[in-house]
């Protein structure tokens, strides 16, 4: 209980940039409460006519996000339940997708299931070295279901088969950067900062409508993801119900 007291998101706005950023204990995993708030934060800078560029953040200096969180997963007891979950996630990506303005990841380290889906769901990741990406889930007998779309959409039908069906093995920045999901790629946390600093301010005094007319354009083909993330929710919430991946969970726990 402690540790989810400790959780937070928190949205700071300075001229014209609004950088919203989030924290777990546990290597900033994703329980349905930080959902939530991230999307409503999301929505809020989306509405707000100061805030000219957003930037995603997460706290700390290690993992940049490890995903859903393993408590909440064990705890699911019917596929509403499990639904309501996992549409947490859905609601998070079609924020980032429909905000007008373009959103900036700051991706400092690794990235797990969820995680990854977040640096997909941005549209500018910048990130250092050590920001390796897994997505884990059909170990768990889940599968990358909801963030599947946005994954796919960055990296290709291919590398999102790779990743999916090797749910065991790593890929370093590099790839994650020569596939599309990394912008940028830096050796350096101060030199990841400096770009993220330099890109949000050339936007924050760019075009607001310039830039949502673009954002229009690279998120073309997606009005159903509304409907078809919820879909891919419902498939996630039956799944997680399953004895394999409460013993798959409990493996990744003690590992």
């Amino acid at each position: 209980m402690s540790q989810e007291i400790n959780a937070y998101v928190k949205s700071e706005f300075h001229n014209g940039i609004t950088t919203i950023e989030f924290f777990h204990p546990r290597s900033n995993s994703l329980p349905a409460r930080i959902l939530e708030e991230l999307a409503q934060a999301v929505h809020s800078a989306g509405n707000d006519i100061e805030t000219k560029v957003i930037v995603l953040r997460s706290a700390g200096e290690k993992a940049f996000c490890a995903g859903a969180s393993f408590e909440e997963l064990t705890a699911i007891k019917n596929e509403q339940e499990g639904l309501n979950f996992f549409s947490g996630f859905a609601h998070v990506i079609n924020a980032l997708r429909t905000c007008p303005q373009l959103v900036i990841g700051r991706i400092h380290g690794k990235c797990v299931g969820g995680g990854v889906g977040l640096a997909a769901a941005v549209d500018y990741a910048i990130a250092v070295e050590g920001a390796d990406i897994r997505l884990s889930e059909l170990a768990l007998g889940i599968g990358p279901f909801v963030v599947g779309p946005a994954v796919e959409r960055k990296v290709g039908k291919s590398a999102f088969a790779q990743l999916s069906i090797d749910a065991s093995m790593w890929r370093n920045g590099d790839w994650a950067r020569r596939k599309g999901l990394f912008a940028e790629l830096h050796p350096t946390v101060e030199g990841m900062d400096e770009s993220i600093a330099r890109l949000s301010y050339t936007l924050s005094h760019s075009s607001p409508r310039a830039m949502a007319e673009l954002k229009k354009t690279l998120w073309e083909g997606t009005d159903h993801w509304d409907k078809l993330l919820i879909e891919r929710a419902a498939i996630s919430g039956r799944l997680v119900l399953s004895d394999f991946t409460r013993q798959a969970i409990e493996k990744f726990k003690t590992a």
